[in-house]
């Protein structure tokens, strides 16, 4: 099938149990590395902090690697059995998860302050381009106007329903659809860093799919986060020294839906058409939950309504890049 995967999105989920082993140089009591790598929502993820205790160390990931496996059953919509699957499939959802609420209703504030530029609703639209892609000899100009039209007219962020009293979900109509694969990443970052923060740790880079960074690295270093190059995902095109925020990034290379590039997985929602592919922007906010879905919503906003986005939503600052280099940068 033609869709090509970049090393950020992954269509099978992993579990995170799976993933690299813990490192973690022992000995003496000065605070050393320790570091796992694995899968979060089908990305990778990691997680690096300081502590010269290993078994202090294995004890605070194994609590965040559980409560990424928590979320990963609320939010992720490669599983059959997930909360959110489950919307989708049946058009309401009773006894939502407190966390499922907290995202969702965060994401319908961002769909708010953007008009509808960022919509999590944008489900039907992506399965149209899915299915058209994967299926044999799929006509290159992409799904049909009548498709996309028909995708399009199930998509409305004002039409979900969100009930935290009852905790209840609801769409309005019949076939609309949620993901929150923008969004859910951060808010997954956030919730293992409160883990591992409760477990003592302070100087930490966590990113379950986002990077967030907690303090300082131990000698007062800023942390370094490498923004990918749009042409080649495992380079970048710049360098970032960050300390207590969060760095999203969004780019139409994240998953090809053609082997050309002429469709990619992040989908206007006023045009039905997809985000071109060798542009991306990287969104810093002082937390994940901000900083994931804000940096889709400043990738899709046109460059008059970029500063007043960034702004309302609680970004700090955006960079646009492209294989040759920073493009511009907007600060809140």
């Amino acid at each position: 099938m033609p869709v090509v995967m970049s090393r950020r999105r992954f269509i099978t989920i992993a579990a995170a149990a799976v993933g690299l082993p813990l490192l973690l140089r022992a000995g003496g009591s000065q605070a050393r590395p320790v570091r796992w790598e694995g899968t979060a929502l089908g990305a990778p993820a990691s997680i690096q902090l300081y502590h010269s205790d290993e078994a202090q160390a294995r004890a605070a990931i194994a609590a965040g690697l559980d409560e990424l496996k928590r979320l990963e059953a609320i939010f992720s919509v490669y599983r059959a059995d997930s909360a959110i699957t489950a919307l989708n499939r049946d058009g309401v959802l009773e006894n939502a998860p407190t966390d499922f609420i907290a995202l969702l209703t965060h994401a319908l504030s961002l769909a708010r302050i953007s008009d509808g530029i960022y919509d999590p609703t944008v489900q039907p639209l992506w399965q149209t381009y899915f299915r058209h892609f994967t299926a044999s000899h799929p006509d290159p100009t992409g799904p049909t106007p009548h498709d996309i039209a028909a995708a399009l007219a199930l998509v409305d962020w004002r039409a979900v329903e969100v009930d935290a009293s009852r905790q209840r979900i609801a769409f309005a109509h019949p076939g609309m659809g949620l993901t929150l694969n923008s969004g859910a990443q951060g808010y997954i970052t956030d919730r293992v860093t409160d883990v591992l923060r409760a477990h003592g740790f302070e100087h930490m880079l966590v990113d379950m799919g986002e990077p967030r960074a907690l303090s300082t690295k131990p000698d007062g270093s800023a942390w370094r986060i490498g923004i990918a190059n749009p042409a080649n995902p495992n380079s970048s095109v710049t360098t970032l020294e960050v300390v207590d925020q969060c760095v999203s990034t969004s780019g139409g290379y994240g998953t090809l839906f053609d082997s050309a590039g002429a469709f990619t997985h992040l989908i206007d929602t006023r045009t039905g058409r997809t985000a071109p592919a060798l542009l991306g922007v990287s969104v810093i906010a002082s937390t994940g939950t901000i900083a994931d879905g804000l940096s889709a919503a400043m990738l899709m906003a046109p460059v008059e309504r970029r500063l007043s986005i960034l702004r309302a939503a609680g970004g700090t600052k955006a960079i646009y890049v492209t294989p040759e280099g920073v493009v511009s940068t907007v600060v809140s």
